[in-house]
């Protein structure tokens, strides 16, 4: 049992105009509701999310002494933080509330009015059920790190990069592979205007290296993540590359004694209509 004492529960049942109540008996579902254990009051009301509406919860939890509250409405996405809001301002834990959906879960999806009620009924009696148990939680604000982990750097990790680090966040960019640009750099052109595909990711590609506020991690892959929203860590393997990142300038002179089995058979070098190919020595 909660440390608030015994459950005193309103219980609030909307009309919702004619959406729940075209199916559902208001009434009926009302006078099912008063008669629940630790259910004090209920009351139905066209509009539960209206001003009046509101009013007449926070009405009730003073007048009756409320410590729980449940609202039988629409779906929670549309209006809980609305009556969450209202039970705290009845002088209440926001968290002493339930909402119980009975409109979508239905009023909208149940034909025969009497299986509806009866649906109704259920959902209420779970609510009221669980918001005896609940208990009063508090918020809390904590610092949160600026800093952005990307993972994959294709033309959409680039971009993102680039949008985040261009309001002056930090970006850790990590790629798998030794280049970035992912697939799109293997495209000539790009659908449906066919444009070019280099055109549109080498400057990308560019700029991301020289971001003062990207850190790019290529030939990198991520182990772990663990943490909490707002403070995450992030553990980051980079593989060995046999290469110093710092003096390469992608000559690829390096490749004529490169001791790994992917060392290209041959390359073509094209200058205007001359094509010069240049056969290597399998290791």
């Amino acid at each position: 049992m909660s440390k608030n004492g015994q459950p005193r529960i309103g219980v609030f049942i909307c009309h919702c105009g004619a959406n729940i109540a075209n199916k559902v008996n208001v009434y009926e579902v009302a006078e099912f509701a008063s008669k629940l254990d630790n259910v004090v009051v209920a009351k139905e009301y066209k509009f539960m999310c209206s001003d009046p509406g509101q009013e007449l919860i926070k009405a009730n939890i003073k007048e009756h002494n409320l410590n729980r509250v449940v609202v039988a409405s629409c779906s929670p996405l549309m209006h809980e933080p609305t009556f969450r809001g209202v039970t705290a301002e009845g002088g209440l834990n926001p968290f002493y509330f339930q909402m119980s959906n009975i409109r979508e879960h239905v009023s909208w999806v149940t034909e025969d009015p009497v299986l509806a009620t009866k649906k109704a009924k259920a959902l209420i009696s779970a609510a009221v059920r669980r918001v005896a148990l609940h208990d009063p939680l508090t918020k809390k604000e904590v610092p949160v790190r600026p800093e952005v982990l990307i993972v994959g750097a294709g033309i959409a990790g680039i971009h993102a990069a680039l949008t985040y680090a261009n309001s002056g966040k930090k970006v850790y960019l990590v790629e798998k592979q030794p280049s970035i640009g992912g697939h799109m750099s293997e495209l000539d052109k790009t659908f449906p205007t066919l444009d070019c595909s280099a055109c549109i990711l080498t400057p990308k590609m560019s700029e991301v290296g020289k971001h003062p506020n990207i850190e790019l991690l290529t030939w990198s892959e991520v182990e772990e993540i663990s943490g909490y929203v707002g403070s995450f860590k992030a553990k980051i393997r980079k593989k060995a590359r046999y290469v110093d990142v710092d003096k390469c300038n992608g000559c690829g002179m390096c490749w004529e004694n490169c001791p790994t089995i992917i060392t290209p058979s041959e390359r073509v070098i094209r200058k205007g209509d001359v094509i010069i190919k240049r056969v290597e020595q399998e290791n």
